[in-house]
């Protein structure tokens, strides 16, 4: 039986992608204490980077905005690997987005709002949070933006 979170993926016509493999040496995510860190996320999807350049200069607005999405998305399928069920997110405490920027760009903001928003949609009332956004000169890959998370979880 899907849970609540499966449902609303569904009622909004979201299907998870399969959740990235780092690219480097480290974890996808990490739990301790109640809290599921999600290591930062690149706008991926099936065929790779989808979203690449630089905010003010060859990506548009709503192409950062789609990219922030697309993380919160790659979050949301490295939260499903990491607790099996997404009902067992009580809460998004955190959600840190680097947008890479030209250094007259100022809109950051708008731009991971992509992601905050999506959160919103996904878990209600549980994925109202905290956020960092900053503009930066470079991300991995040459991606557009980068979002990483931190959860409250209840237990297995």
């Amino acid at each position: 039986m899907p849970g609540i979170v499966d449902e609303k993926l569904r009622e909004l016509g979201i299907t998870l992608p399969p959740a990235p493999a780092p690219a480097a040496n480290y974890a996808p995510y990490a739990m301790a204490s109640g809290l599921l860190f999600v290591a930062g996320q690149l706008p991926k999807d099936e065929s790779g980077l989808a979203y690449a350049g630089k905010l003010g200069e060859t990506v548009s607005l709503e192409d950062g905005q789609s990219a922030a999405r697309l993380c919160a998305l790659n979050i949301l399928s490295q939260a499903k690997a990491a607790l099996g069920d997404l009902d067992r997110i009580t809460l998004c405490l955190r959600l840190n987005g680097f947008v890479n920027s030209t250094p007259d760009f100022t809109d950051q903001p708008s731009v991971i709002n992509g992601a905050s928003d999506l959160m919103g949609q996904v878990l209600g009332t549980s994925g109202v949070h905290s956020r960092i956004a900053v503009g930066c000169a470079s991300l991995p890959m040459g991606a557009a933006v980068e979002v990483d998370a931190v959860f409250a979880v209840s237990p297995a």
